[in-house]
């Protein structure tokens, strides 16, 4: 079978690595254009292209797949190559482009898409971060058969995985990523030997995970600590929970809900390796800081560096 592949980052590629390790050809790679990175705005590939570059596969890098729309050439060009590869299939994990009818249509078996949720739950683009922020006990991988809306189409398998009470965005992604590349090459696998069967999604239970805003990740302190805690394990590493204190931002990586009463944002305890602030139910302790331009510290580097909190109020969104 002849695998056309469509993908951008880390979670992508892993796919993308399990793809290429289980023998099958794969003609032609999609992905982003090089995007600036790191201090030196410098043009960076994507994980997926330098992947595919270092094991000697054709990369294509289209700004658009319309081909109607504002980067027609890229589409035609994009097209052309897609048509040359003759495809039997196009796998998409995380590409981070729409892809119009006409990529959907040229694959005789269509395009495959490996999302990072149990489907119809967390259609869109941030599964992963939202499955932890809403409280989840479980997200998993669904191998979707690609169709014109947005992650609508049938399933093909799917895998649960638990959502463990320290995972954060980062670590979960990592697990999902594997799965994700196992369960594809399964289904590719169940294709071949015609023994791969479609499932319509439910009506019911389907929910949409918002792309992630950095405006976001401030926490406010009105909000329960329980629910803060969460958000804080969703942000982390992207875009990374916020805090204010005298109208400079710092991040907060680790917290525990624990006891405490107080107006939301009111350092209750700010002595040794204890930090707690009140919430509007409960409190935070805050276990892992980081001050902008440094590096991730426990709480008791922080208090070291910011002595007096204590009786202090930490900022809250207007």
């Amino acid at each position: 079978m002849r695998v056309a592949f469509a993908g951008t980052p880390e979670f992508a590629q892993v796919a993308l690595a399990r793809l290429h390790a289980a023998g099958f050809a794969i003609p032609l790679v999609l992905t982003q254009p090089d995007r600036p990175a790191g201090r030196g705005m410098k043009l960076q590939a994507s994980p997926v292209k330098t992947f595919a570059l270092e094991q000697g596969i054709p990369v294509t890098q289209p700004r658009s797949l319309r081909l109607d729309g504002k980067y027609p050439a890229d589409a035609r060009a994009a097209r052309e190559a897609l048509l040359a590869a003759r495809p039997d299939v196009l796998v998409v994990a995380a590409y981070g482009l729409i892809l119009p009818q006409w990529v959907l249509d040229l694959p005789p078996r269509g395009a495959v898409n490996i999302h990072a949720s149990l489907l119809p739950r967390w259609r869109g683009a941030a599964p992963i971060h939202r499955a932890i922020e809403a409280g989840d006990a479980r997200t998993g991988i669904t191998i979707m058969q690609m169709d014109a809306g947005l992650d609508t189409g049938d399933m093909l398998l799917a895998e649960a995985v638990d959502i463990a009470a320290d995972d954060t965005t980062g670590t979960l992604h990592d697990r999902l990523a594997a799965l994700g590349g196992r369960l594809v090459v399964q289904a590719l696998a169940h294709a071949e030997a015609g023994t791969l069967a479609r499932t319509p999604q439910p009506a019911a239970g389907a929910t949409y995970a918002h792309k992630i805003d950095k405006a976001e990740a401030l926490l406010d302190w009105r909000q329960p600590a329980a629910v803060l805690e969460r958000r804080i394990r969703a942000f982390d590493p992207f875009p990374g929970a916020g805090a204010l204190l005298d109208g400079e931002p710092f991040k907060v990586w680790r917290a525990q809900p624990a006891p405490g009463h107080g107006e939301p944002g009111e350092v209750l305890a700010a002595d040794g390796d204890r930090l707690l602030v009140a919430c509007g139910d409960g409190a935070l302790r805050l276990a892992e800081l980081q001050r902008p331009g440094g590096k991730r510290v426990p709480a008791r580097a922080f208090l070291q560096a910011h002595p007096g909190l204590a009786g202090r109020r930490l900022g809250t969104p207007a």
